[in-house]
């Protein structure tokens, strides 16, 4: 019973987390081109860089929920390789930029 709700829900709340993570990430972009538009005129772009992180940080941790809970759904340990390299590779981006904000947040 439990293994059946599961299949059935949990694929539509991994789809809504991606595109949550998809949603956060565009909207991150234009606040970001909007900030870099407005530092052409102030010649100040530290703002914008920091925005656009943050926006690009906060859609890999949506990315990695929606990772995390492919994990159960997982049935062949080829899966669970490729799953496993996809977490590494996005844990490891997040921890980039999160170490580049804080990088910029020393420098200012």
């Amino acid at each position: 019973m439990l293994e059946h709700l599961i299949n059935q829900y949990l694929p539509t709340l991994i789809h809504l987390l991606e595109t949550m993570g998809i949603i956060v990430l565009a909207v991150g972009a234009f606040d970001g081109f909007y900030c870099y538009l407005k530092g052409l005129l102030h010649n100040n772009f530290t703002i914008t860089k920091s925005h656009f992180a943050n926006s690009m940080a906060m859609s890999l941790e949506f990315k990695l929920a929606a990772e995390i809970l492919k994990t159960v759904l997982v049935r062949t340990l080829d899966e669970i390789i490729i799953l496993g390299a996809i977490i590494l590779l996005r844990a490891l981006m997040t921890l980039i930029i999160h170490w580049e904000i804080k990088q910029d947040a020393h420098a200012d």
